[in-house]
Order: structure tokens, then C-alpha cells, then sequence
């Protein structure tokens, strides 16, 4: 398969809810192609998670993966490839925890954001089994910045404080943020 052009802020795909996947279509080859292709473009992109409606498919389907020594997350912890269908948050605990996020789609910015620190997501897994898991801290925040392209958010929506809106030079040259307290889609 082939990695695919990540559509940018301003597209109207990405303001849309995407719409959910029938559980028919799970076992048929186009499904199958859909997971490759936005596995290739996640890795060709450098990014730690993807969902489809940045690559133009209107559908409920996300991946997330945090790499093993990975330099840009410094000591966090690695995590298998999750492929959700149709996911639906829960939040567990609504303490709030702040990263400075970047996103595939929204490229050269970084944003302040504050999310709940834990979050259940009920999904169907790649094979249309039903899946449970609660994510917490760092994980917990990927979950959610992946699920809102689902439902037509961005990260930068999610900004309480525009001052801590940035373009990525500048982030990195004046904000003194350490690695882990950053994470880009």
C-alpha cells in the first residue's frame, strides 16, 4: 500500500463527524487496505496516531501507536498498535493534565492543552471484536486527540489560553518544555 496525503486545517473533512463503520465491512479487503494505508502514512508522517478523516475518508477508524526509544517522547512508555472502529470515550477520571500538542494536520503549531487524565474507549478492534481499555496520562491524551478528528475537532479547539499557541521553531527555541510534556500526532 502507500502512505496518503494528510489533509491540513481548513479542509471540510476534518470539521465533519465521521461517520461509523457497518461491522460488515470489517472482513472485506477495501477495510483491509484502509488500516495499511493509514499505517503507512502514520509512519511515513513520523506521527504516533492517525485517524481517517485526515487522510479524506469520512469514516470512524483510528491508530495509535507509541514507538519503543523513541527520542521524542524521551522516557514514556511504549504502547501496542491500537486500531479502533467506531470508539466511544468514557472519561474516568476528569482530573486535568496538560501536554503541548502538534498534529499531522494542523502542521508547524503546537497548542497547550488540558484533557481528563483517564479514559475508557469501548471499540471494535480490527477483526470486529468488541475491546475495552482505560488509558491514562500521556496515553490517555493521545486517545483523545485522535478520537476528536473523529468527531470533527482539532486540538487547537481545545486550547483554553491562545498565548499558548506556537509555531514550532519558536516552541522549541523559547518554550524550554521537556520532551515528555509534548506530543505530536
Amino acid at each position: 500500500m502507500v502512505a496518503k496525503k494528510v489533509i491540513r486545517m481548513g479542509h471540510p473533512t476534518l470539521r465533519k463527524e465521521a461517520q461509523k463503520v457497518d461491522p460488515s465491512e470489517i472482513a472485506s479487503q477495501e477495510f483491509k487496505e484502509i488500516l495499511v494505508d493509514l499505517y503507512d502514512t502514520m509512519k511515513s508522517e513520523g506521527g504516533i496516531g492517525i485517524a481517517a478523516p485526515q487522510v479524506n475518508i469520512s469514516k470512524q477508524i483510528c491508530l495509535i501507536e507509541l514507538p519503543e526509544n523513541n527520542e521524542r517522547y524521551g522516557h514514556l512508555s511504549s504502547s501496542p498498535l491500537f486500531i479502533m472502529v467506531n470508539p466511544v470515550i468514557t472519561i474516568v477520571d476528569k482530573t486535568l493534565q496538560g501536554f503541548w500538542e502538534g498534529c499531522l494536520s494542523v502542521p508547524g503549531l503546537r497548542g497547550f492543552v488540558e484533557r481528563p487524565k483517564a479514559v475508557q474507549i469501548d471499540y471494535l478492534d480490527e477483526n470486529g471484536i468488541s475491546q475495552k481499555i482505560i488509558a491514562e496520562n500521556f496515553l490517555a491524551t493521545v486517545f483523545q486527540h485522535e478520537l476528536d478528528h473523529l468527531f470533527g475537532k482539532l486540538y487547537i479547539d481545545r486550547i483554553t489560553d491562545l498565548t499558548k499557541l506556537s509555531y514550532t521553531e519558536e516552541f522549541a527555541e523559547f518554550n524550554g518544555a521537556k520532551k515528555e510534556d509534548s506530543l505530536d500526532e
